[in-house]
């Protein structure tokens, strides 16, 4: 399946920016299970090139500006070719021992009542299966409800409150698994979510370790393994760590962000500037660079 997207983010600052830096996580690599045919990012128009390999074995960059800045742009764009391989992603290139992703996070620190969810699950046959269970559970114990977590949620506080959405779904997923020692970690990425409808959010899930196998996509918030709809971009220790886009900004008075992602099918014969023309009619025009 091949998946056109374009994400683009605005910020925009009530006084001049005197500083800018950003950490651009944006850049898809090629897995087993999808390969980039084309992609490029930008801020303000500006082509960023300088994107190198991380410790992960994704690729990232840094962008700053010192000069008065009133709103920066950041698009990511482009054509993947992605294949059904049923949740397995494999053995991918990392200098990081796997056993790093045992490690916990303020947001992914297991809570009495997570380990007990996943040591007391049903016996079941052979680790794949322990995960496939621990998946719903997740999904049992914390239903979807948006509004009601924020990104500094933490995954005992989500399963304590019993809602939340993906990136809850996905740190608890994280943190049980964790607890019963199989190493997980977070991802972002994109999900074409239905036929025929182009207009989506970021996505996140989980992806756990097993040494036969390899990394293994879970996501609990539609209780399936990662499917061909979707698009994987970047991985962490939790959501903080796999943020597509993180930064710091020098800056008197509000800030404001407003993300839009399109997403379609390329078969369906979506141009990539019909998504870009979508996306700009959706932007209100203060917003637009």
């Amino acid at each position: 399946m091949k998946l056109l997207v374009r994400h683009q983010t605005v910020y925009r600052y009530a006084a001049s920016a005197g500083r800018v830096a950003m950490r651009l996580k944006l850049m898809p690599v090629d897995t087993p299970a999808q390969t980039v045919l084309e992609w490029q990012v930008s801020v303000n128009g500006e082509p960023i090139t300088g994107f190198h390999p991380n410790s992960y074995g994704e690729r990232e960059a840094i962008w700053i500006r010192h000069d008065r800045l009133d709103h920066a742009t950041i698009v990511a764009e482009g054509l993947v070719d992605t294949r059904e391989s049923h949740g397995v992603v494999g053995h991918l290139s990392s200098r990081v021992d796997t056993r790093y992703f045992l490690r916990d996070t303020s947001l992914t620190r297991a809570s009495a009542g997570i380990a007990a969810m996943a040591r007391d699950l049903p016996e079941q046959d052979g680790p794949l299966a322990t995960l496939h269970a621990l998946s719903a559970a997740v999904s049992d114990a914390v239903q979807y409800r948006a509004g009601v977590t924020t990104s500094n949620t933490t995954a005992a506080q989500a399963f304590a409150l019993g809602a939340g959405v993906c990136q809850d779904h996905a740190q608890v997923f994280i943190a049980a698994a964790r607890s019963i020692g199989i190493p997980a970690r977070y991802v972002s990425g994109y999900l074409l979510a239905g036929d025929g409808d182009a207009l989506h959010e970021t996505h996140g899930w989980a992806e756990a370790y097993l040494p036969q196998l390899g990394w293994i996509g879970f996501d609990p918030s539609n209780r399936v393994c990662v499917t061909e709809r979707y698009l994987r971009v970047a991985s962490g220790l939790d959501a903080d760590e796999a943020a597509p886009i993180r930064g710091s900004v020098t800056v008197a008075g509000d800030i404001w962000i407003d993300a839009d992602v399109r997403i379609a099918q390329a078969e369906d014969g979506v141009e990539q500037r019909q998504l870009q023309k979508q996306q700009q009619q959706a932007t209100p025009p203060d917003s637009e660079a």
